[in-house]
């Protein structure tokens, strides 16, 4: 007599934080990007100052499995889509903004739409491994990768090259080896380009307002950070 062994379907394993299945991980993965060339802003709120609206430059939008299009923004230690914002104080999403002309906006661009549609009609590329590099886009918002160090200093501040988007739908921002750069500029795809979020002392992304004044020493801006760096 034989034994039936019943196998777990793949597709009913419930995630135990999330309560998503494998087929919703699909479903929401980010499958390509373009980037954000007009300054277009994420706005969002938080716990400490209800009344306020907050901004974030958009470094990109990205089109999921399902079809939807999403801004998708430098968050803490990664680059999320705007309405996954997951604020230390119970930030969330307000909507978009067009900062020349002061436009509120919910939904997508219509003109981004279009183009990640369009792409992805026309690369039809199917990957052979999760790691497996999508696309790479520069960045073009002055992000900085904040990575702590051995040395004297407390941390030191890497500007962002590119945006990596790998098959299983992360996005890495890439830096700068300055010891492996045997030409320059330094380009999309140069094997001096590393990912920071596979980095052992990578802690946190900002954007150039916030790392330009923790160049120059600001006290609330090297305050805060401090408060971010302790455990």
């Amino acid at each position: 007599m034989k034994t039936q062994v019943n196998t777990p379907n793949k597709d009913n394993v419930v995630y135990l934080f999330s309560g998503k299945t494998n087929i919703d991980f699909e479903e929401n993965k980010i499958m390509r990007i373009c980037p954000e060339l007009d300054a277009l802003e994420m706005l969002y709120t938080n716990d400490s100052t209800p009344d306020k609206l907050y901004s974030l430059k958009i470094v990109c939008w990205g089109l999921r499995e399902n079809g939807e299009v999403e801004g998708m923004v430098p968050w803490l230690n990664k680059i999320v889509p705007c309405s996954e914002i997951n604020d230390p104080l119970n930030g969330s999403w307000e909507g978009y903004r067009d900062p020349g002309i002061d436009d509120v906006f919910y939904e997508p661009p219509k003109h981004k739409i279009l183009e990640l549609e369009t792409a992805a009609e026309y690369y039809k590329y199917v990957p052979g491994s999760d790691d497996e590099i999508i696309q790479e886009i520069p960045d073009s918002i002055g992000t900085h990768a904040v990575l702590t160090t051995d040395l004297s200093e407390r941390f030191m501040l890497i500007e962002v090259s590119s945006w990596r988007l790998l098959a299983n739908g992360t996005v890495q921002g890439m830096l700068i080896d300055e010891d492996k750069v045997e030409s320059t500029p330094v380009l999309l795809g140069d094997p001096s380009l590393y990912s920071a979020q596979s980095h052992h002392s990578f802690k946190y992304f900002f954007q150039h307002r916030i790392a330009n004044k923790i160049k120059e020493q600001d006290p609330e801006a090297l305050a805060a950070i401090s408060l971010l760096m302790d455990p």
